[in-house]
């Protein structure tokens, strides 16, 4: 009997937030359990060996079986809804990793609820007929080829009632890749196909196929129309190392700028004009190269491009790999985005170089950076771990950024009693869609509106998407109904994710004008070295509006507050010039209830 693998990776907030300690059970087609397995503190599971079947039937055409053996996977933690995920694919040699995206409890929620995903069959083995339409020519073309990072995917047929996901666009293309054909076939048969997946994708978005058409995504998953992606699937090893070196690489034709529209099928049950995926295993096993295949099937002019303009990102890939010895301000990018991120990966280790040089614990970061987000662990900065850092923390910080925002806007835990529809304005709408922001991060059917104080068709979308999730009336109006679902689904995200960092006793602190460690180190009773080393800081320059991790210890200076009518933790941390985080990590406190009469510690500032 042959072997393949199975690792499970548990993180929400778009990989943000690690989650420690979720129980996964590994299920054979009859539910007796094969393993049972635990989330370490990056989230991750231990790679397990399970049966399968010999690759060599999933390299044959005419092989009319199965060639895979199907496993399941429930998974259940404190503070979410369970999670079933059935019919995981598992190849003979190959490794399968499978994200768990749990979605938190929502306040006073007794018991969780279980979601279920069902993988099924690569479309390779779908007698399904293909009739994919699309051109480069087209009214609606944007001048440059993109990556759309995330690109939104509708879960359905173009008009159908579908709910859309965002995802980065290597994941995506990692997902649809795993989804369409067998990862066991031959390096050039898989890099031609990953190829014509990339180029098929960026056409969409090039011409705005879709959202030219009042749409609102890039993309379907309709094999009728596109191509196959599955929301919640395993990615293989042999996909995503190839993924990872060539997601921004496309098909075009010579002299031409736009993504070609490499259309394909299976080439046996159903046959097309474009490329036939099994036609690649064919060629693939003669000796040809990827551009070779690729040409067997497109005009013989087509050739290989790269774009490096990549949306949702904070600066561009410098173009060459960054290791030992390197120097300069990208360098000291890569350092800052390692010691941000370290705080919810706790695993990466301390950087000590000097600011700006790649020395040995650089490149030790980055390769346990590396290993924990399945790249190549070899500590070299190149393309996919430059974009992987950049989109992390970018996800890291806006996490913050949200937490940072719900101080100051003082939420509460009572609903506001306006009703808001498109063409509103206001602090109500300013509320509305900072609940939204939080619940995108944690929910990927919804989309994250403008915080701009103005109820527009976006906002107005995300309401109606919140309002399908939560089965209410997806009229696209926020009435108390939906202000309580809001309220709910937003105090349960606070209340059950995991605090992120080292695991110390701390809290998060801003940076103001003015500031330095040894003011903030005074001010929290605690002394610049701690401070510095809690938050990976090799010096002793700050900025203004950088995010600080202070520890919060019994022995930090404090006034006692006794709670009155009216008050709200906001109200309170407003009135003494400090944050609610810094009030509840003092207390203990685990929501932002009070009581008339409760005694509080207020930090000193």
């Amino acid at each position: 009997m042959a072997i393949g693998y199975l690792s499970i990776q548990a993180r929400t907030a778009n990989d943000a937030v690690p989650l420690e300690g979720v129980s996964v059970k590994v299920l054979d087609d009859a539910g007796n359990a094969v393993y049972t397995l635990t989330t370490d503190e990056n989230g991750e599971t231990q790679t397990v060996p399970l049966e399968t079947v010999d690759k060599s039937f999933s390299q044959n055409p005419y092989y009319s079986g199965t060639p895979y053996i199907n496993y399941n996977v429930l998974a259940q933690a404190a503070g979410f809804n369970n999670l079933y995920i059935s019919n995981i694919p598992i190849f003979d040699g190959e490794t399968a990793m499978l994200p768990l995206t749990l979605i938190p409890m929502q306040e006073l929620q007794r018991s969780p609820a279980q979601a279920e995903i069902n993988i099924g069959g690569p479309a390779i083995s779908m007698p399904v007929r293909r009739n994919q339409e699309g051109s480069v020519a087209s009214p609606y073309v944007l001048r440059q080829v993109v990556i759309p990072n995330p690109i939104t995917v509708h879960l359905g047929a173009p008009g159908a009632s579908a709910s859309n996901v965002q995802v980065s666009f290597p994941d995506y293309v990692k997902n649809v890749a795993s989804s369409e054909i067998y990862p066991t076939w031959p390096e050039a048969a898989l890099t031609a196909n990953i190829y014509a997946i990339i180029t098929f994708a960026l056409n969409r978005v090039y011409t705005e196929w879709y959202r030219s058409r009042g749409y609102s995504f890039d993309i379907t998953n309709n094999t009728a129309y596109d191509q196959y992606f599955v929301y919640g699937r395993p990615i293989y090893d042999s996909i995503s190392r190839i993924v990872d070196r060539i997601f921004n690489e496309y098909v075009r034709r010579q002299g031409q700028n736009a993504p070609y529209f490499t259309s394909f099928c299976n080439g046996t049950t159903s046959t097309c004009s474009g490329l036939s995926q099994w036609g690649t295993v064919t060629l693939a096993d003669r000796g040809l190269t990827p551009i070779q295949i690729l040409r067997s099937y497109y005009p013989d002019d087509i050739e290989i491009a790269e774009t490096n303009i990549v949306t949702g990102v904070l600066s561009s890939y410098p173009g060459s790999p960054l290791k030992t010895g390197s120097s300069g301000l990208n360098v000291q990018t890569v350092q800052t985005y390692l010691n941000r991120i370290r705080k919810n990966y706790p695993a990466i280790p301390t950087i000590t170089d000097e600011t700006g040089t790649f020395g040995n614990s650089t490149k030790n970061a980055v390769a346990k950076f590396q290993s924990i987000f399945g790249l190549q662990s070899d500590g070299i900065v190149g393309k996919s771990t430059w974009y992987k850092l950049s989109s992390l923390y970018s996800s890291v910080t806006r996490l913050a950024e949200l937490d940072s925002e719900g101080d100051t806007l003082g939420i509460g835990t009572v609903p506001p009693s306006s009703i808001l529809r498109q063409g509103s304005r206001g602090q109500d709408v300013i509320t509305l869609q900072y609940l939204l922001n939080v619940i995108s991060e944690y929910y990927p059917g919804i989309p994250a509106p403008t915080q701009d104080g103005i109820f527009g068709s976006g906002t107005r979308q995300a309401v109606i998407d919140f309002q399908e999730a939560m089965q209410l009336s997806p009229d696209g109006t926020v009435g108390p109904l939906t202000w309580q679902a809001l309220y709910k689904v937003y105090l349960g995200i606070v209340q059950n994710i995991p605090p992120t960092g080292s695991g110390e006793d701390t809290f998060e602190y801003v940076v103001k004008a003015g500031d330095s460690l040894w003011l903030i180190a005074r001010r929290y009773n605690t002394t610049v070295d701690t401070i510095k080393s809690i938050n990976g800081l090799t010096n002793n320059m700050i900025t203004t509006g950088q995010i600080l991790k202070i520890p919060a210890g019994q022995n930090a200076p404090y006034i006692e507050y006794t709670v009155q009518s009216g008050d709200s933790l906001w109200l309170i941390a407003r009135k003494y010039g400090t944050t609610v985080d810094a009030i509840k990590t003092l207390n203990g406190l685990t929501s932002d209830q009070l009581n008339i009469g409760q005694v509080l510690r207020i930090p000193e500032v």
